[in-house]
């Protein structure tokens, strides 16, 4: 059980800890996202919007929607409690290791196929596959013969539909380069001159799905890359061992695991060898 939550005179709807309890069952059982008790204003000030959506007196109402099976409404839950926060090259190691070493190690070893397979797991808004394909391209120009394809997924159905429009503000797109700018996205004219629309080059090679890690994958592995970062850590150490072993299973021999710089694999999982920063390759 949460300590009490306190009366509070200003909040429109009383948010008691049995509700904030419920709550935080129907998304770990959803999702595998633990919500800890310092969650709970967060919870209630991302949940009172459907409260008024819906126009319902109290948690109680939404809590008993929920559980009745409403679809929409359990995407509608998760969407407003899954955090995406992200950036174009976030820890920017990462793509200088797959331009380095990963992708020349690929060429050699899928010199039969000509075939590279990537899934950015957790691709939140679209940065990250969007820079995955960016590297791709500085490294496989589009008049190559190697097939390469990006699988984005992510929980939230929202962040998803951003993804696929392939619209930022110019403020998001502020840490990459003037050279990537000028060859990879297009600034918008007149009351659209603050955004940029990526290149189609770069979301041709993305597929963009909602998908819930804990549910079955429809990915036709193997996979050559997994990029997964910053996910696991809203789960608790159970479902990190399940979803590892499954990536694992996923991933081709020798294949290549992105994590993020706050994540490991201590006492987790022993299928994977620690290439430093946060990379790993698949033993077995």
């Amino acid at each position: 059980m949460v300590a009490p939550i306190k009366p509070d005179k200003k909040r429109e709807f009383e948010f008691t800890a049995k509700a904030f309890d419920q709550i935080r069952s129907l998304v770990k059982e959803k999702t595998g996202i633990v919500l800890s008790d310092g969650k709970q204003d967060m919870v209630y000030g991302r949940l009172t919007r459907r409260l008024r959506a819906l126009d319902l007196p109290n948690f109680e109402s939404y809590i008993q929607i929920v559980k009745s099976g409403h679809e929409e409404e359990l995407i509608n839950l998760v969407n407003a409690i899954t955090t995406n926060l992200t950036s174009f090259f976030r820890e920017e190691h990462h793509f200088g290791y797959l331009r380095n070493t990963v992708f020349p190690a690929l060429m050699e070893k899928n010199a039969a196929t000509r075939k590279i397979r990537i899934w950015s797991a957790g691709c939140s808004t679209g940065e990250e596959p969007y820079s995955i394909a960016m590297t791709v391209r500085e490294f496989f120009p589009w008049d190559s013969d190697w097939d390469v394809k990006i699988i984005a997924t992510d929980l939230d159905s929202n962040v998803v539909n951003t993804g696929k429009k392939g619209v930022y503000q110019l403020s998001r797109v502020e840490g990459v380069s003037n050279e990537y700018k000028k060859r990879w996205m297009r600034r918008g004219k007149g009351d659209k001159s603050d955004f940029v629309k990526m290149n189609a080059e770069l979301q041709d090679l993305i597929t963009f799905k909602q998908l819930n890690l804990l549910e079955g994958w429809p990915l036709k592995g193997p996979v050559d890359i997994i990029f997964c970062r910053n996910v696991v850590i809203y789960f608790d150490k159970d479902t990190q061992r399940v979803l590892f072993d499954r990536y694992a299973d996923m991933l081709a021999p020798d294949g290549h695991l992105f994590i993020g710089h706050s994540e490991n694999m201590f006492n987790v999982c022993d299928r994977f060898e620690s290439l430093g920063h946060t990379i790993y390759a698949k033993k077995f």
